[in-house]
């Protein structure tokens, strides 16, 4: 069991690693805690660093969850280690240790972990971010609906072969997000939720 449990410290470490904090104080001399959602992730550092910054975060915790579930089928754990691998990825993106426990939504990282899991599926649940993001161009609607999509997706994918630690992990995913985006709820609901080029 040691392999197991140091896999997931490792997968939370890799998770916790704070790149839009950084990018944010080494670009802009910022704490992207207080300001805007409060959030660490692409999206608060599109809002008050730049495009450039925020596309590399994006991409750096997309690669977090890619890693977590590779290292995890690379030490040859089973699906339901592998996806416990996933959720300490997320844990460590959204509570990293550095940071106090404040740190992003998951979006971006969830993403990495269905790539890894299924490019299929995180492909599609990208396609669904991106359809609502050029609809109503409010990236938290867009993150949630990409969220919803998971089991959905993660389901019509395997079909008949699906793992019950796969559709599992879909709807934690889901959760964490839905979770985690609970205030923009209320800013979606009350008409206020900024949208895409609008951030004041």
């Amino acid at each position: 069991m040691f392999i197991q449990f140091f896999t997931l410290l490792i997968c939370y470490l890799l998770g916790s690693f704070p790149s839009g904090y950084i990018a944010a104080r080494l670009i802009a001399g910022i704490d992207l805690r207080e300001l805007g959602s409060g959030s660490t992730g692409a999206t608060n550092v599109l809002r008050h660093v730049g495009k450039f910054p925020a596309l590399i975060v994006f991409l750096f915790d997309v690669f977090k969850g890619i890693a977590a579930i590779l290292l995890s089928r690379a030490l040859q754990l089973d699906e339901f280690w592998q996806i416990a691998a996933g959720v300490s990825s997320l844990s460590g993106h959204i509570w990293p240790i550095w940071l106090k426990g404040k740190g992003g939504k998951a979006v971006a990282t969830g993403l990495g972990v269905f790539l890894g899991i299924s490019w299929q599926v995180g492909l599609g649940s990208l396609g669904i971010f991106l359809i609502s993001l050029t609809i109503w161009r409010i990236v938290s609607l867009s993150s949630i609906f990409a969220a919803i999509s998971l089991p959905i997706l993660m389901y019509f994918h395997f079909k008949e072969n699906i793992s019950t630690a796969y559709l599992l992990i879909s709807f934690i995913a889901m959760a964490l997000v839905l979770w985690r985006h609970r205030s923009n709820l209320i800013r979606i609901k009350n008409g206020n939720e900024p949208k895409i080029g609008k951030f004041s």
